[in-house]
């Protein structure tokens, strides 16, 4: 499989041509998982930035061996001006559902941005995907641009996309030991076989996405 190595071209042409001070990109990680919180990683980019060069082997998080992750994580939180993840617990995906839950994962990513001093006013954000679920959520205005494979093709999405992925790894295997039986460090949240039987021998533990039909999930990575 050819990896397509992640580009600032986009970054620049939009700090360039577009008036924009800043972009701040977005990714989310944790969408199908069965148990656990939905993460979205910002990272914050400004002109400067973008010509510094892009950390080698920075890719989208999928295409990072986990052993690797943790460092390519470190060097992108390094290379960006600034970052953050937000989070959307399991019980607020019951409740509102995965989009909006993810809305407001990204809403607290870009406040956590903007406490360490990033301006929204002459910002855009970018997000990975084709849908924009964070202007609805987030109480202050937004400029949007949605980018399909935004976490392939643009190098501050990856970043976004590493961090993000590290933190809720993180997360899920710091959870594993009150849960064991689901394996938690091994699949992190998401319904490999070994987790699935344990939710059928066991039901469902306070941080499974109830709402959801679990038991007969397919596999989803």
């Amino acid at each position: 499989m050819t990896v397509v190595a992640p580009t600032l071209r986009l970054e620049r042409r939009l700090l360039r041509d577009e008036e924009f001070d800043l972009i701040i990109a977005l990714d989310e990680v944790g969408r199908g998982a069965l148990a656990g919180p939905v993460a979205v990683g910002a990272a914050v980019m400004d002109a400067a930035g973008s010509r510094r060069r892009v950390p080698e082997g920075l890719r989208d998080s999928k295409l990072i061996t986990e052993r690797r992750r943790p460092g390519m994580a470190s060097r992108a939180a390094e290379w960006v001006q600034a970052s953050a993840v937000g989070w959307a617990s399991a019980s607020e995906i019951d409740e509102v559902g995965i989009m909006r839950a993810l809305g407001l994962a990204a809403s607290r990513a870009v406040q956590g941005v903007v406490d360490q001093g990033a301006a929204l006013e002459r910002a855009l954000v970018i997000l990975d995907g084709n849908h924009d679920y964070v202007s609805r959520v987030h109480p202050a205005r937004l400029t949007v641009r949605t980018i399909v494979k935004g976490d392939r093709d643009c190098a501050s999405v990856s970043a976004a996309s590493v961090i993000a992925k590290v933190a809720r790894d993180a997360l899920m295997t710091d959870l594993h030991p009150e849960h064991p039986a689901y394996q938690w460090d091994r699949n992190k949240g998401y319904a490999s076989p070994e987790h699935r039987a344990a939710i059928r021998d066991q039901g469902l533990s306070p941080l499974h996405r109830s709402s959801w039909a679990i038991a007969d999930a397919p596999t989803l990575f």
